[in-house]
């Protein structure tokens, strides 16, 4: 049984039990027993009532909220999302070679004479291409500046790896994604005598209503006797009062601990995602800053490497919100995955979801970088221009 279907059974019970008493109950704050105890009415006794008996359904949410459940847990309110937001109107190609050449013409690029211009060294180069030619001696792209290049690297497809949730109303309690597949456990901890309760699934949304620490790691209560490390999830917890400086009610919250991304408009959560930012020594810069430029599209290239072997280009990058000099919100083709540190300092998101934060954003929004754990540098000593 899935965990969300078991929830929900769950829930139903204790509704029942909760508003459906016996009409015999002749005391509506207790109910006699044949041995002569008093049981307490439904209800939370995190102390010893002293003159009634907490068990049964006041047993059962007494030790939820024990657990950290509030007493109604509500559905997350989210909107379905535009599918067609994943779309892009490019073909992209990824260089799997060291270097490569281009040429003026296909017979040039079949058989490598004059060549116009060398691509690369670096180890993660992306071109877009529009047209491709299969022949007998290999396949060659024709890239939209007319050149042709031969075919020594792979063929990309945009598929939509991940989207967030779009909501109408801020929800009650956090939430959050599965970051990869995980196991779930009745309680928090890796000892051999915790039962396995269940698995997640990768980007399964769940509902998070507590967060301890054991033995150094943090945990998540996902469900009634349910819980999954931290790292396994990347949670939101909303938090509609803006960072002290942000002069309206807009701003873009990123959570450098959790990897994600949440809207705010009005004071009220609209959206929020599952990210990838800058990995050690490329963090993401923490602080409140302002977008200054959005571009539609956007060639990225750099290097940080002295002898340049880590240099990067990409072209045709979608949905780019520049915030802090080079590091900017934007859509990443190449990630296979999000909810953890990857990038060069730059926000990476799903294609379609940086598409939604593109279209509500203006030049002048708000964005807030923060690590609650104080592992991200804030000497700004450190920082360069930053990158993809």
């Amino acid at each position: 049984m899935k965990i969300t279907h078991l929830f929900f059974l769950i829930a139903s019970l204790l509704f029942s039990l909760l508003f459906f008493q016996p009409a015999a109950a002749q005391n509506p704050a207790s109910v006699e027993e044949d041995d002569g105890g008093v049981l307490c009415a439904a209800d939370v006794y995190l102390i010893d009532p002293g003159d009634c008996l907490p068990l049964g359904p006041s047993q059962t949410l007494t030790e939820l909220a024990r657990q950290g459940f509030p007493r109604q847990s509500m559905p997350l309110a989210a909107l379905k999302r535009d599918d067609t937001l994943a779309q892009v109107p490019f073909l992209y190609y990824k260089i799997t070679e060291y270097t490569t050449n281009t040429y003026s013409s296909l017979d040039g690029a079949i058989n490598k004479a004059g060549p116009l211009r060398q691509i690369g060294p670096g180890d993660l180069i992306y071109l877009t291409y529009i047209d491709v030619e299969e022949t007998d001696r290999g396949t060659y792209f024709l890239l939209p500046s007319g050149e042709w290049m031969p075919g020594d690297g792979t063929r990309v497809s945009t598929p939509n790896l991940f989207q967030g949730l779009e909501f109408v109303s801020t929800p009650r309690t956090a939430f959050g994604w599965a970051v990869f597949g995980t196991d779930v456990r009745s309680s928090p901890g890796y000892a051999y005598n915790i039962p396995v309760v269940g698995t997640l699934a990768k980007h399964e949304v769940v509902q998070v209503y507590n967060v301890i620490n054991v033995e150094g790691e943090e945990w998540v209560l996902i469900g009634a006797d349910e819980w999954v490390p931290g790292s396994q999830v990347g949670v939101v917890f909303p938090n509609t009062t803006p960072q002290s400086g942000v002069t309206n009610g807009r701003w873009i919250d990123v959570d450098l601990a959790e990897q994600t991304l949440a809207v705010y408009d009005n004071h009220q959560l609209v959206f929020a995602s599952l990210i990838a930012t800058g990995m050690e020594p490329y963090w993401t810069r923490p602080g409140l800053f302002q977008i200054y430029k959005m571009k539609e599209t956007e060639n990225m290239s750099g290097a940080f490497e002295a002898d340049r072997s880590d240099y990067y280009y990409l072209e045709n990058v979608p949905y780019t919100l520049y915030f802090d000099k080079a590091r900017a919100i934007h859509g990443a083709y190449w990630r296979t995955s999000l909810g953890f540190e990857q990038s060069h300092g730059c926000v990476n998101m799903s294609i379609g979801d940086a598409a939604w934060v593109f279209r509500w954003a203006k030049e002048g929004d708000w964005v807030y970088v923060h690590d609650r754990t104080g592992k991200t540098p804030i000497d700004p000593e450190i920082y360069g221009d930053g990158g993809a």
